[in-house]
């Protein structure tokens, strides 16, 4: 079922219904009927082109917490997406185009777009389910030379990967302050993620003196980043609760990250941890888990593939809190090293509310995969 909405001098959302065979037996039981947005610029009805006219198609990757038609909403002081695209094209600064908004959020908060047993197959939904429904419903250019994907923070980190492992489906790629080089990125954050986790540890500590551990069932389950339920307490807690604090909500992506980076379907919970809940040691196993989905470390790898798109954009903002800019530049250099042709930029900004940097990417994955 669809359902249009028009918007003034911007093009038309299409609201659609998608039933997942993929998601169907999700581990976390989230929904496998999801929402689709499409925007479809002013041109598509304009028969001045011809009645078949096809359009290059872009897929909007959302950050950490997002859906893919907040992307629609309003907003204050700027632009939504449809608004800026349409934008983009009246001042011809690039042609029309598709965007497309899946949603892929998880009751973790979302996800990476990669397959992983704790969370979901989120890659195969997208290229296997939901690029072939849009090519079905739409005139678009049903290639991979004319369809793109990009986005910010987790979306940028799975645009980056998509652009790595399914070059059969993109044709060029767009990562805005992508998720890169773990070890700044994320060690830094996991003591915070420790300390809420604490709170629901059993038995609860008490003051006073602490006995070392002994060789037990428990403590070699921590030394190996099972969770002896204090995670599973923590996520029944702030899925009962109408509002996550802002602790919370970093605690809740760490978790989400262990199940992306490091699922194990034997292991409490689907997943692994990269650290010991109480004595915050770094499991060096289980860390090397994470670091093998890292981009700084998987240009190589995937070199061939990379070659292959038409066009890559990267940028960052030097102020980005998250230490991101660290990692965007490695990758860049790697890139560099491997002969792999990109763009990269940097400006004055941090992690948070930089979407107006679409005005650049936009265009130029346009000029990537126009007819």
């Amino acid at each position: 079922m669809a359902r249009k909405r028009t918007l003034r001098n911007a093009g038309t959302v299409v609201m659609l219904e998608h039933r997942s065979r993929i998601l169907a037996d999700n581990p976390l039981g989230d929904p496998h009927v999801r929402k689709l947005g499409v925007w479809l610029p002013r041109e598509y009805d304009d028969r001045s082109g011809g009645p078949g006219r096809r359009f290059p198609v872009l897929y909007d990757l959302v950050g950490f917490t997002g859906s893919g038609i907040a992307h629609l909403n309003w907003k204050p002081f700027s632009e939504n997406l449809a608004e800026r695209a349409a934008r983009l094209v009246r001042e011809g600064r690039m042609g029309p185009v598709i965007l497309v908004f899946p949603d892929c959020f998880t009751a973790l908060g979302g996800n990476q777009y990669v397959n992983s047993s704790a969370i979901g197959r989120y890659a195969d939904y997208l290229v296997d389910e939901i690029v072939p429904f849009v090519d079905r419903e739409f005139r678009t250019l049903a290639t991979r030379e004319h369809r793109g994907c990009f986005g910010k923070s987790s979306g940028g980190y799975g645009a980056m990967m998509h652009g790595m492992k399914y070059t059969a489906h993109w044709g060029a790629i767009a990562n805005h302050s992508g998720d890169a080089y773990f070890d700044f990125l994320y060690r830094a954050d996991w003591p915070n993620t420790l300390n809420e986790l604490a709170k629901y540890r059993r038995p609860a500590l008490k003051a006073g003196a602490i006995s070392a551990p002994r060789d037990t069932v428990a403590e070699r389950a921590l030394s190996q980043g099972r969770d002896d339920g204090r995670v599973r307490r923590f996520l029944d807690s702030v899925w009962s609760r109408p509002k996550l604090t802002h602790a919370e909500t970093h605690a809740i992506m760490n978790v989400c990250m262990a199940a992306t980076y490091d699922p194990d379907p034997a292991a409490p919970l689907g997943f692994r941890l990269p650290f010991h809940l109480d004595t915050g040691e770094l499991l060096e196993q289980r860390w090397q888990r994470w670091l093998a989905h890292d981009p700084v470390l998987l240009v190589k790898r995937h070199a061939r593939n990379l070659r292959r798109l038409k066009g890559i954009y990267i940028d960052c903002g030097w102020r980005d809190q998250y230490q991101i800019h660290f990692g965007t530049r490695q990758l860049s250099r790697r890139l560099a090293e491997a002969g792999i042709e990109h763009r990269y930029e940097e400006f004055d900004d941090t992690h948070s509310d930089v979407d107006y940097r679409m005005d650049v990417s936009l265009p130029f994955l346009y000029r990537a995969l126009r007819p």
